[in-house]
C-alpha cells in the first residue's frame, strides 16, 4: 500500500472520532471567536477528511483560523495528496516537517499512544501546535508564525492568499452576481500566489517557456492560462478584450486590474485578490509580490471569462 493510500485509509478512522468533537471545539480556531466558513473553492479541493482534521486541530489554538492551517497543507502537499512528502531540505510528511521541529511539537492527533511524521492527523495537530507558539495564538501574529514555519516572505503570502480564497466571501464584498469568483478565477490566482518572489522580467512569460521570470502581462495570462482561459499577450490588449467591470462595481478575486494614462494608454495590469491587494510583476529590479491595487494611474476591471 502507498503512503497515500495508507494516509487515506487512517483519516476514514480519524473522521468518526472528530465527528464526536464538541461543536464548541469545531468553532474555535477564529479570530475573535469566529470560524471562517468553508468557501465552494475549500469544499470542492480539500479532501473531507483534511477539512475535519484542520477544523479540529486549529480549535486547539485560539486564534488560530482553521483556513491558515488548510493553507499550509495545500501550500505543503496538495492535503496530502502529492506523494513527494521528502522536500529537498529533507522536510518529511504532509504537513513538511523537519524531523528535529516535529520531535519539539509532535502531537498524538489521532490518540493511538504514538506520533508519526507521516500520520495526517498528527501531522496536522502539530503544524497547530508549531503555529501556536510560533506567534499565532489568539491573533497575535500569524504572518510571523507562517514565517517561522517557512523562512520566505513569499510563502507567507502564498499562504494567506490561500487562507482568504478558503473563506467564504462576505456577500457584501461579493462580486455583481453575488456568487463570488469562478473556479477558473481560482485557479489563476493560485498560480500567480505560487509565482511570488520571481523575477520581474521584460517580456518574460515564467517557467512554462523556460524563463525565470515576468513581467506584468506574461504574469496574468500565464495565471489565466493555467485556468484554461487564453487571454491577449499584452496589457492594454487584454484590457481591450475583457469584460469590463462598471465603474464603482466590487472587485471579485481573479479580476483585472488595470493601470496607465487613459484607457487607450494602459501600462500595467495586476491580478486581485481580494482585501484590496493585487499581485503583480511591478518592474524592473523588483520581484513579483503583493501590493495594494489602489493608486492614482487606476483605469478600471475585467473579469476573464472562458470564451
Amino acid at each position: 500500500m502507498s503512503r497515500l493510500a495508507a494516509a487515506l485509509a487512517l483519516l476514514l478512522l480519524v473522521v468518526p472520532l472528530l465527528a464526536g468533537a464538541t461543536a464548541a471545539g469545531l468553532l474555535g480556531g477564529g479570530i475573535g471567536g469566529q470560524t471562517p466558513r468553508p468557501s465552494p473553492s475549500a469544499t470542492a479541493d480539500i479532501p473531507a477528511g483534511y477539512q475535519q482534521l484542520y477544523l479540529a486541530a486549529a480549535a486547539t489554538c485560539p486564534g488560530l483560523p482553521w483556513t491558515v492551517l488548510a493553507a499550509v497543507g495545500k501550500v505543503e502537499t496538495d492535503h496530502g495528496q502529492n506523494p513527494d512528502w521528502t522536500s529537498d531540505a529533507g522536510a518529511v510528511g504532509p504537513m513538511q516537517f523537519l524531523a528535529g521541529t516535529f520531535t519539539a511539537y509532535a502531537v498524538d492527533g489521532d490518540a493511538d499512544g504514538t506520533t508519526d511524521i507521516n500520520n495526517p492527523a498528527d501531522a496536522i495537530y502539530s503544524a497547530a501546535h508549531y503555529l501556536c507558539a510560533s506567534g499565532a495564538r489568539d491573533g497575535a501574529d500569524i504572518p510571523g508564525a507562517l514565517y517561522a514555519y517557512n523562512h520566505d516572505t513569499s510563502y507567507v503570502t502564498r499562504v494567506l492568499t490561500q487562507a482568504d480564497m478558503y473563506t467564504t466571501l462576505d456577500p457584501a464584498s461579493a462580486g455583481p452576481s453575488g456568487s463570488g469568483p469562478s473556479t477558473a478565477a481560482l485557479t489563476a490566482v493560485d498560480y500567480a500566489t505560487a509565482q511570488l518572489g520571481l523575477p520581474y522580467l521584460w517580456g518574460g512569460d515564467g517557467p512554462d517557456y523556460g524563463e525565470n521570470g515576468f513581467d506584468c502581462s506574461g504574469l496574468t495570462r500565464a495565471a489565466y492560462a493555467a485556468a484554461g482561459i487564453t487571454i491577449p499577450r499584452v496589457a492594454q490588449d487584454q484590457f481591450d478584450a475583457g469584460l469590463r467591470l462598471p465603474p464603482g462595481a466590487p472587485l471579485e478575486i481573479g479580476d483585472l486590474v488595470f493601470y496607465g494614462p487613459s484607457d487607450i494608454d494602459i501600462t500595467h495590469v495586476g491580478i486581485y485578490i481580494g482585501g484590496g491587494n493585487m499581485i503583480n510583476a511591478p518592474r524592473r529590479k523588483t520581484l513579483v509580490r503583493t501590493e495594494t491595487y489602489v493608486r492614482p494611474s487606476y483605469r478600471g476591471a475585467t473579469r476573464p471569462a472562458p470564451a
